[in-house]
């Protein structure tokens, strides 16, 4: 007679000859690094030690020969050959995380996370979302607002909206709106300054923006676009858009506004269009989505009101 696998060890096994995988606990271990691009946080969320994630992933690398990660000073980074490992392997649990809700809940709650930059939440999407709420109160929608570009391929989100730079792999995406690029400021700035002509605008206090992205549209790509000559450019650089724009409408100094996100505070008064000069958006935003993760009828619906809201008004 056959004898019974006894222990969970023993179950697991048995599982991993069936379906050829590796230690399902590895792999475990590889989704949590990936996603948080960190060996400490990865330990740190599965309550083991930092030199027990690393033996898994040498382990796990050792069995599948190949190099999962590459390591530096601010974290680790996933290899080319890792990446549609952790498309895989994070959609996979994800699903099996919606089925196992599912059966398990009498009524599955509706939820659909959505990542998108601290700027795009802040000045699109919040004065609009509820709009969204009013229509479907059954539907509840969480925020991932990620500090790094790679953070939007968390397993746990359904949509994202992101800077339209490039195609990435493993997703589904589509224009959502075409943007007008223009200087902004406050009130007093404005007044104080009413008379500089476009030519000169380069030689007054400027707000830089360093985007994550290299190729986003700056002052200097501004000026060029609007054939004005100009030497170095002053001003005070910002890391995130929504200081930057507080900033301007404390008068400290010209922004470059993109309408979409500027034209409420226009109309609220807190900012003003400093000039006529403007710039077509040359990347914009994308709405996009994984396509090794189907999506549910929830995430579909804000799908399809996101595209509702984001087209032209005249439309």
């Amino acid at each position: 007679m056959a004898r019974r696998a006894g222990s969970s060890w023993e179950r697991t096994a048995i599982v991993r000859k069936y379906y050829g995988l590796p230690p399902l606990t590895s792999l475990a271990v590889f989704e949590a690094t990936a996603r948080l691009a960190s060996f400490s946080r990865a330990a740190d969320e599965m309550n083991v030690t930092k030199s027990a994630v690393s033996r898994q992933i040498k382990a796990l690398e050792d069995e599948l020969g190949i190099r999962l990660f590459i390591r530096g000073k601010n974290g680790v980074q996933l290899t080319a050959a890792a990446q549609d490992l952790f498309a895989e392997i994070s959609s996979s649990f994800s699903r099996w995380s919606d089925t196992i809700r599912t059966i398990t809940t009498e009524k599955p709650e509706e939820t659909v996370t959505l990542a998108c930059t601290e700027a795009f939440a802040t000045f699109w999407l919040m004065p609009r979302m509820a709009n969204f709420a009013s229509l479907f109160p059954e539907i509840t929608v969480n925020y991932l607002i990620p500090e790094k570009v790679g953070d939007y391929r968390n397993a746990e989100v359904d949509l994202f909206v992101r800077p339209a730079n490039g195609a990435w792999p493993n997703e589904n995406s589509e224009p959502l709106y075409d943007d007008l690029i223009y200087p902004v400021c406050g009130h007093a700035f404005a007044e104080q300054y009413r008379d500089t002509p476009p030519s000169a605008i380069w030689q007054l206090p400027l707000l830089h923006l360093d985007w994550i992205a290299p190729n986003w549209p700056r002052w200097q790509d501004f000026f060029q676009a609007n054939s004005i000559v100009h030497q170095a450019l002053r001003g005070q650089r910002f890391a995130k858009y929504t200081v930057l724009l507080a900033a301007a409408e404390a008068n400290q100094g010209l922004a470059l506004g993109w309408d979409a996100m500027v034209r409420p505070l226009i109309n609220q008064g807190k900012l003003v269009r400093f000039s006529d000069l403007s710039v077509v958006d040359p990347i914009g935003f994308c709405l996009a989505w994984s396509d090794r993760k189907p999506l549910s009828p929830a995430a579909s619906t804000l799908q399809a009101w996101l595209r509702e809201q984001a087209r032209p008004a005249d439309t």
